[in-house]
């Protein structure tokens, strides 16, 4: 087994149990495994790498909980930038419908790049749309070649315009063939280990575009294989009335019926939950994807993020879709997270270091991970390093250098590992041609949207 040793780290901010802050200090790793932190823990053995974090604080690798990677093709559409969501889903969907298994692979290649390059090292994408011969199996190919740590959803979408749903009738899926295929995906390549670079998440789109049927039998399937289970629920009042319309309940409620709560089950958004409806989530220990951005760009609302953690539901971050934020920038979402609350609840709502949490430990806790989120021995090897002497934290990182992350413009990461492996030196991503990726990928969108 390879051993690698980051040395002299200015700051290391482990996030563990005691949320120890290290200064001058080491971090010593044993194949993809932390091996021990501390001051010069090179005297344990030999040493097969060596890295300079000199200058560096590090932290654990944020993990994202929710978001469409396929969406980087469609960022900032004129016709979409100044709509509610469901205006925004119905001038998107024409145009996701044209997308092939290239189109989507090459869109993954360009959100995780972006999020490896904002401290990144864990995602949860869900992809609910497959035409054209697209296939999952495509974006699992990416992630692996790109050595990213990938939570892939098996998403889909049932109901169409003609059967009271939002989508259009083209852009929807047969559901005996979403169940069959949910199944090949998960007996191809789920692993349930520690310390897993693959994971299988099962994930119907949301109330307005899959039936109840549908939302039943995820969850007999999923449970069936000890998968997650993922949707996006209570986002927008429009789809409170949707649901109440069409079901008689509210989101909430609707997922409580069909069996979708639990601690196998998270939800992105969950910006209009009720008050009761905040302590059963959290008597459940359901997860959510908080996604501070979209809900502002689609003026969708703000989570009530203190009081879902105090009721016990796990809460971590989301950059949510690329063309709904218009960017995959992890540590940006969390200063994001940050000030929303504040706006909401006053300046002490939520602190640089809890906001820092959510984006680590609260997003591993939210993927069902003990083995990631945090820095200490016997930990998977995700961890991100930024200069502290970069012009963004000019200034801010002399005081504070943790909270000047959150609170300043959030810099590109210089260093990051995922699973032991080094990814990211000197700011550049490493084995990716970035300059010929992102002609092909504009090139796609280009061909997307003039049809």
């Amino acid at each position: 087994m390879a051993t690698t040793l980051i040395r002299n780290a200015s700051v290391i901010a482990t996030c563990d149990d005691a949320d120890r802050l290290f200064q001058d200090a080491d971090i010593r790793i044993r194949d993809n495994r932390i091996e021990a932190i501390g001051a010069d823990v090179a005297g344990e053995g030999p040493v097969d790498e060596v890295i300079d974090a000199s200058g560096h604080i590090l932290i654990p690798g944020m993990v994202n909980t929710h978001h469409h990677f396929y969406q980087t093709l469609t960022r900032n559409l004129p016709a979409g930038q100044d709509s509610n969501l469901f205006n925004w889903l119905v001038a998107h969907y024409p145009i996701w419908a044209r997308m092939d298994g290239r189109a989507i692979e090459i869109a993954t290649r360009v959100a995780i790049a972006e999020l490896m390059l904002s401290g990144c090292t864990t995602a949860a994408d869900h992809t609910y749309i497959w035409p054209n011969g697209a296939r999952i199996d495509d974006q699992i190919a990416a992630a692996a070649a790109m050595g990213f740590r990938f939570h892939a959803s098996r998403g889909s979408m049932s109901v169409g315009e003609s059967a009271g749903g939002l989508p259009p009738d083209h852009a929807v899926e047969d559901e005996e063939f979403i169940l069959e295929d949910s199944q090949r995906v998960i007996e191809t390549h789920h692993d349930d280990r520690d310390g897993a670079m693959t994971r299988i998440v099962l994930a119907p789109c949301s109330p307005f575009s899959v039936s109840t049927d549908l939302m039943r039998e995820t969850a007999r399937l999923g449970r069936a294989y000890g998968v997650d289970m993922h949707t996006h629920l209570a986002e927008t009042r429009d789809e409170e009335d949707y649901c109440r319309a069409q079901f008689g309940q509210t989101p909430v409620e609707y997922a409580e019926a069909n069996d979708w709560v639990g601690d196998d089950v998270w939800f992105a958004h969950m910006v209009h939950p009720h008050a009761a409806e905040i302590d059963r989530l959290g008597a459940h220990r359901c997860g959510v994807a908080h996604c501070p951005s979209s809900n502002m760009r689609l003026a969708s609302g703000i989570a009530p993020v203190k009081a879902l953690q105090q009721a016990g539901a796990r809460v971590g971050l989301g950059v949510d879709g690329s063309a709904s934020n218009d960017s995959s920038h992890m540590l940006s979402e969390a200063r994001q997270a940050m000030l929303l609350q504040r706006l909401a609840n006053g300046p002490d709502a939520l602190s640089a270091r809890d906001t820092l949490r959510l984006a680590t430990r609260g997003g591993a806790e939210v993927l069902g991970r003990g083995d990631i989120g945090q820095l200490a021995p016997g930990m998977a090897a995700d961890i991100v390093g930024y200069r502290l002497d970069s012009l963004p934290l000019a200034g801010g990182a002399v005081h504070d250098p943790l909270a000047a992350l959150v609170f300043c413009l959030p810099p590109r990461v210089d260093l990051s590992l995922i699973n032991g492996r080094l990814r990211v030196h000197r700011g550049e991503l490493l084995g990716v041609d970035l300059p010929a990726l992102v002609r092909e990928h504009n090139a796609i969108a280009t061909r997307l949207v003039d049809g």
